[in-house]
């Protein structure tokens, strides 16, 4: 019988997509498991309120309650470094590391990692954020080396309302942002409902469709030591295995 991978996942509080969309990613894959923690969060911004929602403490309580299920790695599914910067996240995963002894990621990490292989530079950003927090995340990844050439996002605050985001909007934003210009659409927000668009509109637009929450999944089966192309039906980022060069061949 083949050993069981058990993925953790810090989710933010009221978060009502990561959980259900990264089960069914996993639907066919019975010896991967998901297993999540949560910490609250509920609404995205820059104000000192907003930022303290992301204190290490919580997250690292909530890392520590995965590591009693003996997860194989351990992965911040949100997307705050993205407006707070890489370095908030490198220094939590150091933390998770030395807590629990457990690999660990985050959102944002992984679309790094994932750029980085790939070779994108010129990002097409769809988010659901205020002006001020997709500016942040603008000036974050330009400076890391990732030019957002295009960009669309709704203008929210409440965490829970991103969910509300409707696909034909998603699709919508990211549609304007190929046609304006960019190598790549990054879908930055685990609460948003991209991952299941990525295979349509990969085939009519071209372009690879990045949504955050598989992003993180293929982090977590990289560190995981799983090879991606077990994820069927969820567009190129798992099935190309010109994003994940570790495994070699074709798919």
């Amino acid at each position: 019988m083949p050993r069981a991978t058990r993925l953790g996942m810090l989710t933010p509080s009221s978060n009502t997509v990561l959980e259900p969309v990264t089960s069914a990613m996993l639907a066919g894959t019975p010896d991967i498991t998901a297993h999540f923690s949560r910490f609250r969060v509920t609404e995205i911004a820059l104000s000192d309120q907003a930022l303290r929602q992301f204190d290490d403490s919580e997250r690292l309580l909530a890392a520590r309650l995965l590591a009693d299920a003996k997860v194989d790695v351990i992965a911040w599914n949100g997307t705050s470094a993205a407006w707070m910067g890489f370095e908030h996240d490198e220094a939590l995963c150091a933390r998770i590391r030395a807590a629990t002894g457990i690999a660990a990621t985050t959102t944002v990490l992984a679309f790094r990692e994932l750029f980085r292989r790939t070779g994108v530079t010129r990002v097409g950003l769809v988010t659901p954020y205020l002006d001020d927090v997709q500016a942040k995340i603008i000036a974050n990844w330009s400076v890391a080396g990732f030019a957002c050439s295009a960009e669309r996002h709704r203008g929210l605050q409440d965490n829970f309302s991103f969910a509300a985001v409707t696909p034909e909007d998603i699709a919508a934003m990211t549609r304007a942002v190929v046609q304006d210009g960019c190598e790549a659409v990054a879908i930055v927000c685990t609460n948003m409902r991209g991952a299941h668009l990525a295979t349509t509109l990969e085939a009519e637009l071209g372009l690879p469709v990045y949504d955050s929450v598989a992003v993180t999944l293929l982090e977590c089966l990289r560190l995981a030591g799983c090879d991606p192309r077990v994820i069927r039906g969820w567009g190129g980022l798992f099935s190309d295995p010109r994003n994940h060069p570790w495994w070699g061949g074709s798919a």
